[in-house]
């Protein structure tokens, strides 16, 4: 397994407070990535302030999960950013804040010069999985990505 590195917050630029993976982002969450055979890996251990029901990770937060490591996904195998065109969801059991850790995975299921099609999911701590999502992405071409977006190229991270 592979630690994936974030340029981001190796770029010094201030202004980089993504939600889901800016270190610096105070009420971010904080998500480092790893990679194997191709697929993009995290864990994260949900917070109190997060909940909707008592005790269960809003459903939100969930999504928001899901849709970042898919955006990982994308920049480490397509190797391009893009944005997300849908996300279709399925919650399967509910996320219980006090059971820790949970773990979140995703893979490039196919993707072409304009859309990938992404597979997510989110795992409990006892490894049963609560979500998945099918994330489709609207992928940018290598100009429009380093210009506009800061991507700095797939050798990164």
């Amino acid at each position: 397994m592979r630690k994936i590195q974030n340029p981001y917050a190796k770029s010094g630029r201030a202004n980089y407070q993504c939600f889901g993976c800016s270190p610096t982002n105070e009420i971010g969450l904080h998500l480092d990535f790893w990679e194997e055979d191709g697929v993009v890996l995290a864990k994260w251990i949900p917070r109190k302030s997060l909940e909707g029901f008592v005790d269960v990770l809003h459903g939100g937060i969930q999504a928001t999960l899901l849709d970042e490591i898919a955006s990982w996904a994308v920049q480490t195998q397509c190797k391009t950013v893009g944005v997300t065109s849908s996300m279709e969801i399925s919650y399967r059991r509910p996320v219980m804040i006090s059971a820790g850790e949970i773990s979140l995975r995703a893979k490039i299921r196919e993707a072409g010069t304009r859309m990938a099609i992404v597979e997510t999911e989110l795992l409990g701590n006892d490894g049963k999985l609560c979500a998945s999502a099918v994330v489709k992405y609207f992928l940018f071409n290598a100009e429009k990505a380093s210009a506009e977006y800061f991507y700095p190229g797939a050798d990164a991270f």
